[in-house]
């Protein structure tokens, strides 16, 4: 029967990512692997420096700079090296000190996950090229040291990464970064409408690898797309431009599926097919980045459509930032991406990125008073309009299945399941909590994609969310790596109540197995009130509070920290209510301990949670 079941899950999650994209992949994966994809085909010469010219007057700055990639660069935010004289080493892992083996190799026959080498993602961060941007910050601020530094790591990487060999050139996403952050490069150097031959050349050896692969990243629903049609439409209006030949098909290939996937990925309210704040900046700083480059071109306009979901995505992150802060719930995956590191700002601190958005979509500041984030757009040429956005309140976006609740100085933040695209964690009535830019109740992250199987399991799974999880299994059966099956829907939703003393929110949903869970959230000046109705499961529900860091202890049926209170109540008898040890991942690749709360029940009843600030 276990058999027959995980087939019918199987068959499931192929109807539910769509026939297309299975033929799609099925297409790609085959055609690489024979040969039969033009991808195989590729050969070009190593394009030579320098790549980017003197700054001349005109362009200098007296913007602030940032130190990133200066005598030290912070690895997904968090893990701090030295910068030595001379380029990286394009093929090591900081980390480990591992090197890929052969990486001369054409990039096909190089594997996704090699256990030797570790996470591909420490290889392929220096070669996104954030340090492009640094250095055209120096340059155009008058350091000429910071140029040549710039043609020679340039020089280098091309050198060490011949066309199409190697683990740099594996993923079209990766190589549509390079392509984006070249391209912001010289708007910020003032070389954007008359690139030297070596910076024209390099762009087409990466939008000739990006071109033949499309289909495949236009499968996968997510920011893999919209990087990709970005790359093809940025570099290919500026090929265009300077005579290159393909570069008007690429341009319209690029501007096609931007279209295409900002309508079909992003909702109407502006919640994205990824359910993961960070992926959702990585697609919000992609499409700014896409806007500027047609202000600057004077290239004809998006369709309304376009522009209608990109403003919604910008007020969709808007919502769900911290303006205290600047931080965001840890929801859904996390991968350490950050496009556009041109302010001193943290990894964590999202606010340069909706002013940016806001500035560009809807018109309006996000953020009225002065700061760090609205160094990005100086530098980047967007003016900081007029108007200033209202505060963002209550509100639910249905279509991802969010509720934002906000009350003074407090946001509470429900997820419910809304799966029109493949979930990446089982977090379903996962409830975050903030106060005065704290963090009270918070989600795990999702640490790396290619670790050990305990936290491969542990954080995209029901454990890691403050949540209820049933006889010790996911919420959802996990098919493979990236994919779980038997996708949650919401059974019912409560509509979003605002009175005077307090807002209430609720849903909840049935899984596979019968079991059942009803939230319902009521968000106070200084206290959260959440009732949890449980019922048809086996044998045992655990609900887990994951608390911000400090000195808890349990006190009966309450965990404090002297300040802050945490009391579960139920109408039923507890198995058990423990103190333990969990753990978060707020950047990539990080992990540290937290404590949790867990209430554990053996028969159906409603468990009331009170935290008081």
């Amino acid at each position: 029967m276990s058999g027959l079941v995980a087939l019918r899950q199987k068959v499931q999650v192929v109807f539910a990512l769509g026939l297309m994209n299975l033929v799609r992949v099925l297409a790609y994966r085959f055609g690489v692997k024979f040969g039969l994809n033009p991808v195989r085909r590729l050969r070009a010469e190593i394009p030579g420096a320098p790549f980017f010219g003197e700054v001349t007057g005109k362009t200098q700055s007296l913007l602030p700079v940032t130190s990133h990639w200066l005598h030290e660069v912070r690895y997904f935010g968090v893990f701090p090296y030295p910068v030595l004289e001379g380029p990286p080493e394009w093929h090591l892992n900081p980390m480990t000190g591992v090197r890929v083996k052969a990486p001369e190799r054409p990039w096909w026959t190089i594997p996704d996950f090699d256990a030797a080498v570790g996470d591909i993602k420490l290889i392929w961060e220096a070669s996104r090229f954030d340090w492009v941007l640094a250095f055209a910050q120096r340059a155009c601020s008058g350091d000429v040291v910071e140029l040549q530094r710039l043609n020679d790591w340039l020089a280098d990487w091309c050198i060490n990464n011949p066309p199409y060999c190697g683990p740099n050139w594996k993923c079209g996403q990766e190589a549509s970064i390079r392509v984006m952050h070249l391209g912001l490069a010289a708007l910020i150097l003032g070389q954007t409408d008359q690139p030297l031959t070596g910076l024209v050349d390099l762009i087409k050896l990466h939008l000739q690898r990006i071109a033949p692969t499309i289909s495949y990243s236009m499968a996968q629903d997510n920011n893999h797309g919209t990087s990709e049609a970005a790359a093809l439409f940025i570099g290919g209006s500026w090929l265009e431009s300077q005579g290159v030949n393909e570069g008007k098909r690429w341009q319209k290939t690029g501007r096609k599926w931007l279209e295409n996937r900002v309508v079909r990925l992003i909702d109407q309210d502006g919640s994205f097919s990824q359910y993961s704040l960070n992926y959702h900046r990585m697609m919000l700083d992609t499409l700014s980045m896409v806007e500027m480059w047609r202000r600057h071109q004077g290239l004809e306009q998006f369709s309304k459509l376009f522009l209608s979901h990109s403003a919604a995505a910008a007020r969709w992150l808007f919502a769900m930032v911290d303006p205290i802060s600047g931080d965001a719930p840890n929801l859904g995956a996390n991968d350490g991406a950050r496009l556009l590191p041109l302010t001193e700002t943290d990894y964590r601190d999202y606010r340069p990125s909706v002013q940016l958005g806001m500035a560009l979509f809807t018109d309006e500041q996000a953020y009225a008073n002065s700061g760090s984030w609205n160094n990005q757009l100086a530098w980047l040429g967007v003016p900081l309009p007029q108007n200033v956005a209202h505060p963002s309140g209550n509100q639910v976006f249905n279509g991802g299945g969010y509720a934002v609740l906000r009350r003074d100085k407090a946001m509470a933040v429900l997820h419910y399941p809304r799966f029109r695209f493949r979930p990446s964690q089982a977090d379903a009535l996962h409830l975050d909590l903030w106060c005065d830019g704290e963090n009270l109740l918070r989600d795990a992250g999702s640490y790396s994609y290619n670790t050990v199987p305990e936290w491969l399991a542990y954080f995209p799974g029901t454990a890691s969310h403050n949540t209820v999880q049933f006889d010790g299994r996911d919420q959802m059966p996990r098919l493979s790596r990236f994919l779980f099956g038997d996708w949650l829907k919401t059974e019912s939703v409560t509509q979003l109540i605002e009175d005077g003393e307090e807002t209430i929110f609720g849903a909840a949903y049935r899984d596979g197995f019968g079991a059942r869970h009803q939230r319902s959230v009521r968000l106070m000046g200084n206290r959260i009130i959440v009732r949890d109705e449980v019922s048809g499961f086996a044998s045992k529900a655990v609900l887990r509070w994951r608390v911000k860091p400090g000195n808890w202890h349990l006190e009966g049926q309450s965990m404090t920290d002297g300040t802050h209170i945490l009391l579960v109540t139920s109408t039923v008898s507890f198995a058990r209510i423990e103190h333990v040890s969990g753990w978060e991942s707020r950047y990539y690749l990080q992990k540290t301990a937290l404590q949790v709360l867990e209430v554990e029940i053996h028969e159906p009843g409603i468990l009331t949670t009170e935290y008081q600030w």
